[in-house]
């Protein structure tokens, strides 16, 4: 997922207590993995019976659910599994990676990119994508695995039914229906970015002012988007592709068949030394990613924040529904 800039004084202590935290052995009160059985990941042969992989992840639904993916697949495999899951922000999380502290995480592409690489400008197409930040992380020390499909990137949904009136599948179906109906729902930062709303509009061939007037982009708080939305207070809300809300409120989310918004693909991510000491592993999760698509992610993520569930167990249960554990 794309991340917000983050004050390097907030970042830096986070990351300080992070590491104390895990040069202590402790690790964060969530920390606890379901006791599953193996299923179609298996124990890996001659695995050695203290073998440690430490997983870590973010701090929020998506991220969380995706840990505990990690450590139910790492147990699984047979490796004692020490649970740093969620970390109190994205730069904590790349430097425990950077200084093996923790052996694997999954990460985005965009955000190894553009934040953690320093890069300005993204590359729109998602595999060449991955490559790049696979190239330029190889010297850090960590191995990218190939992506999963899900790409959680800014989007715009609108209410399925309204998307079937309207004839919208894709946003360059906006230029074809009437201005009037061309109402959109955003976010403050979205509406002031660089890589925002404007440019967006304008790749869309549809400028700001003219072709949409300016009375009919309506600024919400952050998460009011998708109520918004579904009220119908507009017909295009700014969204997040893989948002658990976009199923729960049945919106439908168009098609960026331009290629603006950069490629948030999740992919698992090594501690190189790790993967050269259990090279086994790569082929654990090479099973999980093509199964992680942004349908996948929206019914886990919504089953977390709209129904309340523990992500523990929402990954559990997916890990079982999909064979790679038992109960």
């Amino acid at each position: 997922m794309r991340i917000r800039p983050i004050r390097a004084a907030v970042a830096a202590t986070a990351a300080t207590l992070v590491l104390a935290l895990a040069g202590c052995g402790l690790a964060p009160a969530t920390a606890f993995v379901p006791d599953v059985k193996p299923g179609s990941i298996a124990p890996i042969a001659g695995l050695p019976q203290d073998a440690k992989l430490t997983v870590t992840s973010k701090n929020f639904t998506e991220q969380l659910i995706l840990g505990k993916i990690a450590a139910i697949a790492g147990r699984a495999a047979g490796f004692d599994v020490v649970d740093l899951t969620n970390v109190p922000g994205s730069q904590p999380v790349r430097q425990l990676m950077l200084k093996g502290e923790a052996d694997f995480t999954y990460e985005y592409t965009g955000t190894a990119w553009l934040t953690y690489l320093g890069k300005d400008k993204p590359i729109p197409d998602q595999r060449k994508q991955w490559q790049a930040v696979k190239d330029a992380d190889a010297a850090n020390g960590l191995t990218w695995g190939p992506p999963a499909p899900m790409n959680n990137t800014y989007a715009f949904a609108i209410r399925s039914a309204k998307a079937k009136e309207l004839g919208v599948t894709k946003l360059s179906d906006l230029a074809k229906i009437p201005k009037s109906e061309r109402t959109f729902c955003i976010e403050a930062e979205f509406n002031s970015r660089p890589d925002g709303m404007n440019p967006m509009l304008k790749t869309y061939g549809l400028p700001r002012g003219s072709a949409v007037p300016n009375g009919q982009i309506g600024i919400y708080d952050t998460g009011a988007v998708y109520t918004a939305t579904a009220n119908g207070d507009c017909n295009f809300g700014e969204v997040f592709t893989t948002d658990g809300r976009i199923k729960a409120l049945n919106l439908t989310v168009l098609k960026d068949d331009k290629r603006y918004f950069p490629a948030y693909n999740v992919s698992p991510v090594y501690n190189t030394k790790t993967l050269a000491k259990y090279p086994q592993l790569a082929q654990v999760f090479d099973k999980i990613s093509p199964k992680l698509t942004d349908s996948e992610l929206q019914e886990l993520n919504l089953q977390v924040d709209v129904q309340g569930r523990e992500p523990a167990d929402v990954a559990a249960d997916w890990m079982v529904k999909e064979g790679f554990v038992t109960r």
